[in-house]
C-alpha cells in the first residue's frame, strides 16, 4: 500500500511522521519553495504564518492538555516546540524560524519519508493508495478543484495576522513589562498604556483608517482584525485585546484606562508582536495609525499585519471522527481544512489522521479516541452529523461531556477534566 500526504503544514508533518514512525514509506508532497501562498514566506515545513504562540501550557487548561495528549500519542511539533520556547508567561509560544526548521530537519532526515517539491493538482482515489490531504487554510486552485469535486463546496473566509516590532524600537519609558496578574517574568510582555483620551483618540482614528480591501470578510471571532472590533463600539477593544485587568502601570500605580500587551516573538526577545492586533489595514495605515499606540510612536515594524483566505471543509457532512472520508475511505483530511481551529488542532488531527491511515492499509479497525479527551471531541465535533452551519472549533473545556458530580470551582472542574481525559487517553495507549 502506498501512502501520500499532501501538504507539510502543521497536520501533514504529523501525519507524515506517525506513518513514517511505524516502519511504512511515505511521500510527503510540498509545492515549497517553488510556489508559496500569499501569506508563507519561509521555505521550511510547518511554517507558523499567524501568532508564534501555541497557547496555554497548564494541563488544566484546553490548550495544555491538548498538548499533553498530543505529547502522548507519539506528536513529533509538541517536543520541538518545547525545545525552543519563549518566554510568554503561561503559553507555550515559539521562536517560528527555530521552530520550523527543527520539524523540517526532523523530517528530511527521517529514513521512511520521501519528500516530493511540487504541487498537487489531483487527489488519487484508489485501493493501493492512502491520501492524507493537508493542504491547510490556504488551499486554492487545481487542489481545491479537486477537494471540491470529493467533497462539495468549501466554505472561505479571511484571517488576518498581526505586525511584529523590533524590541529596541519600543519607548521602555512609556511602555512596562509584566505579565498579566504577575503571572511569568516581567519580560514575558511589553505593556503599552492608554489614558482615556489617548485611547477615544486611537479608536477615532482606527475605525477611519484605510482598509486594504473594500470586503467585510467574515472571520472567526478570535481572529476578528482590530479595525472590524473597533467599529463595534468605543469600548469593544477595551474590554477584548485592549483589555487592562491584572496589569499595573508603575509609573502611576493605578490600572490604565486600556492597554496593548506585545508578546515577544523570538528566543532573544528581539521581535515582539502585537497581541490581538490582526488587521486588513493598509501597510501605511498601519504605521500611521499603530505608532499613535503609547510607546510605538518610533516603533519599527519588521512585519506588517496581513489578511489571508481560509476554507474549511462541512466536514459534518464529509468526513467521518477517524478523519477519512465516509464516501472514499481511503482518502483523509488533516488540519484547519477540517474545521479545527489553532495550530495545535491542526497537528493533532494529522497525528489520529496519520495513526489511522496506517491501520486503514493494515486492515486494523480505526482508531476513535474517546470524547472525554480533547482531541477526541474535536474529532467527535467535526463529524457530528447534528451540527448545523457548521464553523471551526478550538480546543476548549465546552466540548467535554461533563464530568459528575459536578464542580462549582472552574480550576478544580478543569483539572478534574484533564485527570478524566489524560486517564481516558493512557487507556486507549495500553
Amino acid at each position: 500500500m502506498k501512502f501520500k500526504v499532501i501538504g507539510a503544514g502543521l497536520a501533514g508533518v504529523e501525519a507524515a511522521w506517525q506513518i513514517a514512525e511505524s516502519g511504512h514509506t511515505v511521500t510527503l508532497f510540498e509545492q515549497k519553495p517553488d510556489k508559496k501562498s500569499p501569506a508563507h514566506k519561509s521555505d521550511n515545513f510547518a511554517e507558523l504564518v499567524c501568532s508564534n504562540s501555541l497557547k496555554a501550557s497548564r494541563i488544566d487548561s484546553a490548550a495544555g492538555l491538548l498538548k499533553e495528549e498530543m505529547a502522548r500519542l507519539g506528536s513529533l511539533t509538541v517536543p520541538v516546540a518545547r525545545e525552543c520556547a519563549v518566554a510568554a508567561g503561561g503559553a507555550l509560544a515559539v521562536d517560528r524560524d527555530i521552530f520550523s526548521e527543527n520539524i523540517t530537519q526532523k523530517i528530511k532526515s527521517h529514513s521512511n519519508i520521501i519528500i516530493v517539491n511540487e504541487e498537487v493538482e489531483e487527489i488519487p482515489v484508489s485501493d493501493d493508495t492512502v491520501t492524507i490531504v493537508a493542504t491547510g487554510p490556504l488551499t486554492s486552485g487545481k487542489m481545491s478543484n479537486a477537494i471540491q469535486a470529493l467533497c462539495g463546496d468549501c466554505l472561505s473566509f479571511y484571517d488576518a495576522a498581526a505586525p511584529i516590532v523590533t524590541a529596541e524600537s519600543v519607548d521602555m519609558s512609556i511602555a512596562f513589562g509584566a505579565s498579566r496578574y504577575d503571572r511569568g517574568g516581567e519580560d514575558d510582555y511589553i505593556n503599552c498604556p492608554f489614558n482615556k483620551e489617548e485611547y477615544e483618540n486611537f479608536i477615532n482614528e482606527l475605525v477611519h483608517a484605510e482598509g486594504a480591501v473594500l470586503h467585510d470578510f467574515d472571520v472567526y471571532e478570535g481572529c476578528m482584525p482590530i479595525e472590524k472590533l473597533a467599529k463595534r463600539g468605543m469600548d469593544a477593544p477595551r474590554f477584548g485585546p485592549m483589555k487592562p485587568v491584572g496589569l499595573i502601570n508603575p509609573a502611576t500605580g493605578h490600572r490604565p484606562w486600556a492597554a496593548v500587551q506585545l508578546r515577544r516573538e523570538n528566543a532573544e526577545g528581539t521581535m515582539f508582536n502585537l497581541v490581538g492586533f490582526q488587521t486588513n489595514l493598509k501597510f501605511g495605515e498601519q504605521k500611521r495609525v499603530f505608532s499613535m499606540i503609547p510607546g510605538l510612536q518610533n516603533a519599527e515594524f519588521v512585519r506588517y499585519g496581513v489578511m489571508h483566505r481560509n476554507s474549511f471543509l462541512d466536514s459534518p457532512r464529509v468526513l467521518n471522527k477517524d478523519f477519512n472520508m465516509r464516501k472514499y475511505p481511503s482518502v483523509f483530511f488533516a488540519g484547519q481544512i477540517t474545521g479545527v481551529e489553532g495550530y495545535m488542532e491542526s497537528a493533532a488531527s494529522g497525528i489520529i489522521a496519520g495513526m489511522n491511515a496506517v491501520r486503514y492499509a493494515d486492515g486494523k479497525e480505526l482508531i476513535s479516541l474517546p470524547k472525554t479527551t480533547m482531541t477526541g471531541s474535536l474529532s467527535s465535533y467535526i463529524s457530528d452529523k447534528t451540527v448545523k452551519n457548521f464553523q471551526p472549533m478550538g480546543a476548549n473545556f465546552g466540548i467535554l461531556p461533563p464530568i459528575e458530580p459536578k464542580i462549582k470551582d472552574k480550576r478544580e472542574r478543569y483539572a478534574a477534566l484533564a485527570k478524566r481525559a489524560l486517564d481516558a487517553l493512557d487507556e486507549v495507549i495500553k
